[in-house]
C-alpha cells in the first residue's frame, strides 16, 4: 500500500482498526510471563479466530501479532535467533485470518529499555533494532507499519527514522499517553504529532492509556496541530485486578462505542480498541462512527 492510497482511504470515511490482542490471548489460555509471539505460533487458532472476528465486525486494518518480535523482546526468552522466521510466520497467520478482507499492519513497540540518560538504550542502538524488525516485516509482506504503546517521543522518532529509511509504506504511530496528554518517559501529545508528522509518519495518535471517556481533550489538542490523521485506540476503561490476577476493564462495548464517537467529534480519523476490547467493541465503534 502506498502512502497516497492510505491517505485516500482515510479521506473516504473514518478508518477502523482492530481491538486488543494480548488480553484476548490471555483469555484463550496464554499464560502470563510467556512470550506471546511464541505462544501464538504454538497455538495459532485463537489468534486466527480473533482476527477473523475483527474483520467481520468491521476492522479495515488488523495488526499482525509481531508486537515485541524484535531482537531485544525475543532475546528475553532466548529466541532472538528466530526473529526473521517468527515475524514471517506471524504475518502469515494474520493473512490467513483476514483472507484479503483487511490490510495487515506490521506491529512494533517499545523495547522496554529506557532511553539514555534514564536507561541503557541509545538512539543509535534503537535505530538498529527497529531497522532489523522493519526489515523482517517488509520481507513478510505487510501492507503498512504501526508502532504502538510507545513510551516516549524520542523512541518513536527512532522507529519513524528506521521505517522511512527502508520503505515507502504508510507509517502509523501511537504513544501511551496519560489523561493530561503527557507520555510516560518523555514528551507530550502535541510534541508527538508535530515531530512525527514532520519526520514522515502517515498518522499519529494514542493507544492503550485510559478509556476513551478521558481522552477527548488530548485528541482535540492533537487534531489542532495535525496535518495527518489522528489515531485513537484506547483501552476499555481502567482495569481492576482480581484476586486471581485477572484484569477486568470498566467499560462495556456499548459505552465504548459511544465514547469513541466523542473522540471522532474531537478530531480522530482512525479508531480502534486496545486492552479489554474484542470484536463486540469494534462492532459498536463501527455503529457509532462509520459514515460520520
Amino acid at each position: 500500500m502506498t502512502r497516497q492510497e492510505f491517505a485516500e482511504l482515510v479521506a473516504q470515511d473514518i478508518l477502523v482498526l482492530d481491538g486488543a490482542t494480548g488480553s484476548n490471548m490471555i483469555k484463550a489460555g496464554m499464560p502470563r510471563g510467556f512470550c506471546s509471539e511464541d505462544w501464538i505460533l504454538e497455538n495459532p487458532q485463537p489468534l486466527i479466530d480473533l482476527q477473523r472476528s475483527y474483520v467481520e465486525a468491521g476492522s479495515q486494518i488488523v495488526y499482525a501479532p509481531t508486537f515485541s518480535c524484535n531482537r531485544i523482546g525475543l532475546g528475553n526468552f532466548g529466541l532472538a535467533d528466530r526473529m526473521a522466521d517468527m515475524n514471517r510466520e506471524l504475518v502469515a497467520l494474520s493473512k490467513e485470518a483476514v483472507g484479503g478482507r483487511a490490510l495487515i499492519a506490521g506491529d512494533l513497540t517499545t523495547t522496554g529499555q529506557m532511553m539514555a540518560p534514564r536507561g541503557p538504550m541509545t538512539y543509535e542502538k534503537l535505530l538498529d533494532v527497529y531497522k532489523e524488525h522493519v526489515t523482517c516485516l517488509l520481507d513478510a509482506g505487510v501492507d503498512l507499519l504501526g508502532a504502538e504503546t510507545m513510551l516516549s517521543v524520542e523512541e518513536t522518532m527512532a522507529f519513524v527514522d528506521a521505517a522511512t529509511s527502508l520503505c515507502d509504506l504508510p507509517i502509523m504511530c501511537t504513544l501511551t499517553l496519560q489523561a493530561d496528554g503527557t507520555a510516560l518517559y518523555g514528551g507530550d501529545a502535541i510534541e508527538a504529532v508535530v515531530t512525527l508528522q514532520e519526520m514522515g509518519a502517515s498518522a499519529v495518535g494514542l493507544n492503550c492509556s485510559v478509556g476513551p471517556d478521558q481522552l477527548e481533550a488530548v485528541i482535540r489538542s492533537m487534531a489542532e496541530v495535525a496535518t495527518v490523521p489522528v489515531i485513537a485506540k484506547p483501552n476499555a476503561g481502567m482495569p481492576t485486578i482480581t484476586e486471581t490476577g485477572e484484569a477486568v476493564y470498566s467499560m462495556n462495548a456499548v459505552d465504548f462505542g459511544r465514547s469513541m464517537k466523542m473522540l471522532v467529534d474531537a478530531g480522530a480519523r482512525i479508531v480502534g480498541g486496545c486492552c479489554g476490547t474484542d470484536a463486540e467493541y469494534i462492532r459498536e465503534v463501527c455503529k457509532n462512527v462509520k459514515n460520520h
